[in-house]
């Protein structure tokens, strides 16, 4: 409310002849008055104008207009400043308050000099002569429109806070800190498995009790919020009505009363059963093989540093052998990978049995795997635990085709002899291993100074991979990607290969590592990057169906400064438009830099270029991360793929990336589909696209080109 000004001028009394000083002052006084009175005094007509007789200085705080524009309607009415759908409410009040010769109070809207629209209170009474009849009202006008306008906010929060209160997806809830329902919306009611809020908090009469599975849980709720006052993120398991067991997640505050103490409790419960189940099975796979279970290529590395900081402060030896066995692509490709896989595990078990407690057997990959041991003899000890190794290995192993004998090939680098740092270690004895391959196999090989000859043909294998493309060694592969729903070929994945005339094609395994050591990575890529453009646009000249190709980007390329750069240098020179091409980054990249990630995708996005997150679920990513990188696609490691239809794990996580990928408005890929039961289950959750060996292996340019669709 705007305060009075302490001066008034009553513009319908002309001044009088004041015969002495006590009638002025009572003039002055009244004049006062009236002036700091918050509103308008008047006094009008019973009229169809309510013409005023009357008012007082305020009227131009109320209504925006002098004195003398109302005073007997000399230029408006109060009546028409009076909002014309409110006026009929405003005369049968006063009417009826004339009639019964009583007050009235109403509420009401005025049409202020500026345009705007005003709400007023008025309070008055009628002025009434011997014979009862109204000669006049009197009143006061009071501008009450900022307390209107706060009741209409407060209004419209509370049916804001209603609907917000039914509509939730999360739980909300209010308790009595002996753990007592005061209220409940609909989504905690399905949270915890109850038909209703109602049927909720008739059927928990004691949370601690009937709720927690762990009932000291709701003791240690209790003190973090009497010591915080708020707890927030608490996790913790809970009883569902059916007895099943959920994961939920709590906010939650304490209200006080006038007193300070505890009134209830009030928050939130979010239901995180998949995301910690999905969490779960993330931090497995972060630091554990999961084929094998034995510490992954992560987790050896962090064995490894411990087991170096130990052995300098015993002044002790630690042997780290590499484990390779032999022949072992042709066990998997003649009897299939089923097979491969289960005597991964079954040799996994045995190198597991040849170590001490405290020590590590871990599986690089494929079929590679390292050993950290403690040796407190002394590397003496080392050539009777690697017999230990061989033989162990070489036991038969049965499958249902027959009884075979696998021969394994070691490698030792010993600390400190053989090296002071975790790099270095894991080389030499990688090298070792090597050594003992070439040599025959089945057999150990220590770290030596001869060794470095080995090393000197990694640097070789380098030497003539810079040269390959001069000689056209290098090809690319291209492997199709399917609609699960149409069964068309929609996508391509590029993949290099590298073909030695008269000799065993180099594996990538063998020559990408050496290039991402040495940066030749970034060459390669650009290789294949612009032979997979060229082709892509050959095969659209010809007619045939367009499509997307997939080309796969090393951390260490995506990184490059002029990435993005040259991807549009490529586009141009190919003259390939930029929606037919896909880069695939790695979900191990993700947070490696992910501001600097989130900053390339989005420039590649602005050049056009489609971008997919590869081998998803093998990696750690930040999920706040994950919703804001502007990727088309999510591709399902193929290690969740293998088992899916056998192992309820892999089918949960592959549901759970198939519908966050969706609600994330990605499509989802699945790798490595290599039968019909996998292909239908995918079918079944909607899985977008596939592909693996039940479609296709890798194949020539001309191979895929004949599969597509000639449009013209």
């Amino acid at each position: 409310m705007s305060q009075a000004s302490p001066t008034l001028t009553l513009r319908t009394l002309s001044e009088p002849d004041w015969r002495d000083d006590a009638t002025r002052d009572a003039a002055r006084m009244f004049r006062t008055l009236l002036g700091n009175i918050d509103g308008m005094v008047y006094r009008c007509l019973n009229d169809r104008d309510w013409t005023m007789e009357f008012v007082s200085d305020g009227v131009q705080r109320v209504t925006g207009y002098n004195a003398a524009d109302l005073l007997f309607n000399q230029r408006v009415s109060y009546e028409s400043i009076t909002v014309a759908e409110d006026r009929p409410k405003v005369r049968k009040a006063i009417d009826t308050a004339l009639r019964d010769r009583s007050r009235f109070d109403v509420e009401y809207r005025i049409r202020h000099a500026d345009g705007t629209l005003r709400w007023v209170w008025e309070r008055g009474a009628g002025l009434y002569d011997a014979d009862g009849r109204v000669l006049a009202i009197e009143g006061i006008v009071q501008d009450i429109t900022l307390r209107q306008t706060t009741l209409q906010a407060l209004h419209a929060a509370e049916r804001r806070y209603h609907s917000l209160f039914e509509n939730a997806i999360e739980g909300i809830f209010r308790t009595t800190p002996d753990g007592q329902y005061l209220d409940a919306n609909p989504a905690l009611a399905r949270i915890y498995g109850y038909e209703s809020p109602d049927a909720l908090m008739e059927g928990l009469s004691d949370i601690r009790r009937q709720l927690y599975v762990d009932p000291e849980r709701r003791g240690k709720f209790m003190l973090e919020i009497r010591v915080r006052g708020a707890v927030v993120g608490f996790e913790s398991q809970v009883y569902r009505r059916d007895g099943s067991i959920i994961w939920i997640s709590e906010n939650a505050r304490a209200v006080l009363d006038e007193h300070g103490l505890v009134s209830h409790y009030e928050g939130t419960v979010e239901d995180v059963t998949e995301r910690r189940t999905y969490q779960s099975r993330i931090e497995q796979q972060a630091n554990y093989d999961a084929l094998t279970g034995l510490a992954n290529r992560t987790l050896l590395h962090e064995r490894l540093h411990q087991s170096l900081r130990t052995a300098a402060a015993g002044d002790s030896t630690l042997a780290v052998i590499f484990v390779d066995l032999d022949h072992f692509k042709y066990i998997n490709d003649s009897l299939g990978h089923p097979a491969g896989d289960s005597l991964l595990q079954i040799m996994s078990t045995r190198l597991r049995a040849c170590v001490r407690e405290g020590d590590t057997v871990a599986r690089l990959g494929g079929d590679e795997f390292v050993l950290l041991c403690h040796c407190p003899g002394g590397a003496e000890e080392v050539p009777a635990l690697a017999d230990r190794i061989l033989r162990v290995i070489a036991e038969p192993w049965s499958h249902e085709l027959g009884e075979f004998h696998v021969t394994s090939s070691l490698g030792v680098a010993l600390y400190p002899q053989d090296g002071r740092e975790p790099e270095t270690l894991l080389k030499n004895a990688d090298a070792a291993m090597y050594r003992a391959k070439d040599i025959g196999r089945n057999t150990l090989q220590f770290f030596t100074a001869e060794l470095n000859d080995r090393l000197t043909e990694r640097l070789d294998l380098e030497r003539r991979l810079r040269k390959a493309m001069e000689r056209g060694q290098l090809g690319v592969y291209y492997q199709p990607r399917v609609d699960l729903r149409s069964g068309a070929i929609v996508g391509a994945e590029a993949l290099l290969r590298w073909q030695v005339p008269d000799e065993t094609p180099v594996p990538p395994a063998r020559f990408i590592p050496i290039a991402e050591e040495t940066g030749l990575i970034v060459e390669l890529g650009r290789f294949v990057l612009r032979a997979a453009c060229v082709q892509n646009q050959r095969w659209q000249a010809e007619g045939r169906q367009p499509l997307v190709v997939s080309v796969n980007v090393s951390p260490r390329q995506f990184l490059h400064d002029n990435f993005v750069d040259m991807v549009g240098d490529v586009l141009r020179e190919t003259g390939l438009p930029a929606r037919h091409l896909e880069l695939e980054i790695t979900e191990s990249m993700v947070m490696e830099d992910a501001p600097r990630l989130i900053r390339m995708l989005g420039e590649l996005r602005q050049l056009g270029v489609q971008t997919s997150i590869d081998d998803f679920g093998t990696g750690y990513s930040s999920l706040s991360y994950l919703r804001r990188f502007p990727v088309n696609r999510l591709k399902i490691d193929r290690s969740f793929i293998i088992d899916v239809t056998t192992n309820p794990e892999d089918a949960a996580i592959v549901r759970t990336i198939i519908t966050l990928g969706h609600n994330l408005g990605l499509k989802v890929v699945a790798e490595g589909v290599e039968t019909q039961a996998q292909l239908e289950f995918l079918h079944h959750n909607d899985c977008d696209e596939v592909q693996g060996y039940w479609f296709s292996k890798p194949v020539p340019a001309e191979a895929l080109g004949a599969r597509l669709p000639q449009l013209r």
